[in-house]
């Protein structure tokens, strides 16, 4: 199959690099192993009518109006801003922590633990809130999530959240929030419309077959892509769990409980996601679907979703990114290329700025 640019997976990274190849002229091939296209942001409906995140919820937020306007190309979005809560002594609290609750539970008046240069993610934790807070609310989720001690990871993982002075409810405070109206698999087919895509293919033991003319563009793990021969980095996984519950409208206040104490039990985190459906359409539905999230170390690459927050692990991802970069016409990206995690619209906002240096060039030659 003749192609310029071929495309390796059918995530939000690499759908997007491929929508603006064809957009600027360039035949292209997007080619998957799984069975359907928009990799973790897939979902599907359940016999009940509700769309599930098939990869765990994904709620879309972004304050960049090209982002913004990109994605609304592929699909009308309804305003939805997540609002998440925190399971902390049989209450429901409010995630990210407010100044509320430790104006409550400690004083406002408190001093941070830790000041200076934070050499790992408690301490950097406890420059931001007093340890009480800490351990009722981040601790235990993060060492269940990671499956390691909270003092072995990276403290710029700690920037992931904040506490809100204002109280704000919502998860984040960006300036665009929705969620696309008929679902995210919706989006991503209208994405690479007129785009040739094979499912069901396996690149990395089919390599040879599809030889683009300009350039190859590579999603998945950079580690797998070299068969793994420096050593495997480290990913963390979802054991999901769904489940009807009959009767009741809802279980919890919002779309997402977190449980972050070892006592509530090994899992993390439930997903209700009749919050994320619009009232007219969940007003009829008798019951309330659950999915529970169990974190895991994964084998298969197909399960890969966080890369791991050390300095080992990111010490090994430079060695495989040397390597990379000095393979003519080829580009490893998107989280598990770059092993970073990036939100959606940082996936987007990062594929315009690759396509913009890497493939643009190729394709204009």
């Amino acid at each position: 199959m003749d192609c310029d640019v071929l495309i390796v997976g059918s995530g939000l990274t690499g759908a997007t690099i491929a929508r603006l190849a064809k957009d600027h002229g360039a035949s292209v091939t997007v080619v998957d192993r799984r069975s359907h296209i928009g990799g973790n942001v897939h979902d599907h409906r359940h016999q009940s009518g509700i769309i599930v995140h098939t990869y765990g919820p994904h709620y879309f937020r972004t304050s960049s109006d090209r982002v913004w306007e990109y994605v609304n190309r592929f699909s009308t979005f309804r305003s939805f801003a997540a609002e998440l809560k925190t399971l902390v002594d049989s209450r429901y609290e409010n995630w990210p922590i407010s100044a509320e609750y430790i104006e409550r539970a400690v004083d406002l008046d408190w001093h941070p633990e830790f000041s200076g240069d934070p050499a790992n993610f408690e301490e950097a934790c406890l420059a931001m809130m007093p340890r009480l807070v800490y351990e009722r609310f981040v601790k235990g989720y993060t060492e269940k999530q990671w499956g390691v001690p909270a003092v072995s990871l990276d403290a710029a993982l700690a920037g992931r959240f904040d506490v809100r002075a204002d109280n704000d409810p919502r998860l984040k405070t960006s300036r665009h929030q929705g969620l696309p109206v008929d679902g995210y698999a919706a989006l991503m087919t209208r994405m690479l419309a007129d785009i040739s895509v094979i499912s069901d293919y396996d690149y990395l033991r089919r390599r040879t077959e599809i030889v683009p003319r300009r350039y190859t563009v590579y999603t998945g793990a950079i580690d797998e892509f070299f068969g793994f021969d420096l050593g495997r980095l480290r990913y963390r996984g979802q054991r999901r769990e769904e489940t009807w519950v009959a009767g009741p409208a809802f279980r919890h206040p919002t779309v997402q409980t977190n449980f972050p104490s070892p006592a509530q039990g090994a899992f993390i985190r439930e997903i209700e996601w009749k919050h994320m459906m619009d009232l007219a359409d969940r007003q009829d539905i008798s019951g309330t679907l659950i999915t529970r999230e169990y974190p895991v170390t994964p084998d298969d690459p197909e399960c890969f979703e966080y890369p791991f927050p050390s300095a080992q692990d990111r010490g090994l991802f430079a060695k495989y990114q040397q390597r990379a970069d000095a393979i003519p016409n080829l580009l490893i990206c998107g989280r598990l290329g770059e092993y970073r995690y990036y939100d959606m619209d940082q996936a987007i906002g990062r594929a315009f700025v690759l396509f913009d240096r890497h493939v643009k060039p190729k394709i204009a030659d």
